[in-house]
């Protein structure tokens, strides 16, 4: 039975384009991408699904040892000349890539809402950011490997960066392209070669990347995709001798998981994990743009976002008034099919997810906290993965709902007396990714967040990325740091050169 989403003029236009992009993928298996060609792989296949009704749009290829060694051998092979490339070349091809994008940002968004169950609204926006990434590291390409003069009294030493080889990257299920993106760029900016394994739940833009990036030049090998499951290819991909490095971007249990297999070959790893991000509202505060970056920060991307601000704070003394307005624009939020520019909200990315999702509301009510919204599947969409927007309220900081990554439309609020208090509560669970206050102290603001355990801190604003600065978190949250030059830290190698100026005393040993 189709489900019965509200039509209109705009959704109907977008299901017949999408419809159309889509017939590719339904037509036949969705295959690697190695040495620069399309590869059907060994035979195994896995089926993918749309969460807005968990019908089929297609089967893909599902990895195995094989592919991964030959994608391994293509980008070793590939990684000399890449590496010679002069950085003026590689900038104008990774140029190159962000018009294509740009190109195709329409067509990659609906495939991606499809895909995932995101909503167009913000599909739209991360394909034209993945552009974005590209432009921004092909503008640094030139200067990737750049050092430091570091003279002393009688030596010049000075330091020089070189990529560290071929690297496996990892991307998540939730908006894969812009993140896949955020991953690649970088690593091709600094003459590094890649092995590609998207998540297995949302594949079909990773075959749009890979596609685009050879359609503007990009040499055979440089960039291979493999599709499959994370325990078969994931993990031959992290044990691989060829890959130097492994970038992940998934749960904490995962990225454990990576460490250990990577640990026989000494791999390099840089970890993007989970997050149970505090949202912190004092009295002080500008109280309606609080409001709105509260309710913006969980339920955009149907919550499935690391850096959602998932436990509010709010201070006492406004704690009630703020909730029940906050109760207020909770249920007014709009779900539905993700490809409808009016919807807020989509389905869930898998029905493995959401009976995870789900299955902290009844642990809510147990835990003593009040379900103030939602709390249940959506009634009006049975076939897909959808939930009503959820509002815990009353929860015990220590409590699951308070403690675990929940990842969707779920938000779980708390009081809190004073700075201290606050402090208390925003550091108390095993995350450290991100953190937003909102106060007009200053004095308290210099006194927060350096007490916050967080590698990102937003003060009086919601996640606002400037692709300069440094992005990763503390904890479990992860190892390392993407945006600006702190990624090239990652994908290549520093090294020094100490130059004698031969006016010092060499130590002599054996002379009589």
């Amino acid at each position: 039975m189709p489900q019965p989403f509200p039509s209109s003029p705009a959704l109907q236009s977008n299901l017949e384009v999408a419809g159309r992009l889509l017939e590719r993928f339904r037509a036949h298996p969705l295959g690697h991408y190695i040495n620069g060609q399309a590869q059907p792989g060994s035979g195994e296949h896995f089926t993918n699904t749309t969460p807005i009704d968990n019908t089929p749009l297609g089967v893909v290829s599902a990895g195995t040892a094989l592919e991964i060694d030959q994608a391994a051998l293509a980008a070793d092979a590939a990684f000399p000349a890449w590496r010679d490339i002069a950085g003026d070349a590689r900038r104008d091809l990774l140029h190159r890539i962000a018009d294509a994008i740009e190109a195709r940002a329409h067509d990659i968004a609906l495939i991606e809402s499809v895909d995932t169950g995101q909503a167009l609204r913000f599909m739209s926006k991360a394909a034209v950011r993945g552009a974005e990434n590209f432009r921004f590291y092909a503008d640094r390409a030139m200067g990737a490997r750049d050092g430091l003069s570091l003279p002393a009294e009688e030596h010049l030493n000075f330091t020089l960066r070189q990529p560290i080889g071929p690297v496996g990257v990892i991307t998540p299920w939730n908006t894969p392209f812009m993140l896949s993106t955020w991953k690649i760029a970088p690593a091709l900016a600094a003459g590094c070669t890649v092995v590609h394994k998207p998540a297995e739940w949302s594949p079909l833009t990773a075959q749009l990347l890979v596609e685009i990036a050879h359609e503007a030049g990009l040499p055979p090998g440089v960039l291979n995709t493999v599709h499959g499951i994370g325990e078969v290819a994931g993990k031959a991909l992290t044990e691989h001798p060829l890959i130097k490095a492994i970038a992940f971007v998934g749960v904490s249990a995962t990225g454990s998981a990576i460490m250990a297999q990577g640990a026989s070959t000494l791999k390099c790893v840089h970890f993007e994990l989970g997050g149970k991000n505090p949202v912190i509202v004092f009295a002080d505060a500008d109280l309606d743009r609080a409001l709105d970056a509260v309710v913006f920060m969980i339920y955009s991307l149907n919550g499935e976002r690391c850096t959602s601000s998932s436990r509010l704070l709010v201070q006492d003394g406004i704690h009630d008034e703020f909730v029940e307005r906050l109760k207020a624009r909770v249920t007014k939020l709009k779900v539905g099919h993700p490809l409808d520019p009016a919807v807020e909200v989509g389905p869930l990315i898998h029905p493995r997810h959401l009976d995870k999702v789900c299955g902290f509301f009844e642990r809510a009510s147990q835990g003593g906290a009040h379900i103030a919204v939602g709390g249940t599947r959506h009634p009006s969409f049975n076939e897909g993965n959808f939930i009503v927007p959820t509002l815990f309220t009353g929860a015990s900081p220590d409590k699951a709902i308070a403690q675990q990554e929940i990842f969707g439309p779920v938000l779980t609020t708390m009081h809190f007396s004073d700075e201290a208090d606050a402090i208390t509560k925003a550091n108390g669970v095993a995350y450290g990714l991100a953190a937003y206050l909102w106060t007009k102290d200053v004095g308290r603001t210099v006194r927060m967040t350096r007490k916050l355990d967080a590698g990102m801190i937003w003060v009086n604003s919601e996640n606002n990325r400037h692709l300069p600065t440094p992005f990763g978190g503390m904890k479990a949250s992860g190892i390392g740091r993407d945006g600006g030059d702190y990624r090239f830290d990652f994908y290549m190698e520093t090294k020094n050169v100490c130059i004698a100026l031969d006016t010092h005393a060499v130590p002599t040993l054996g002379k009589a």
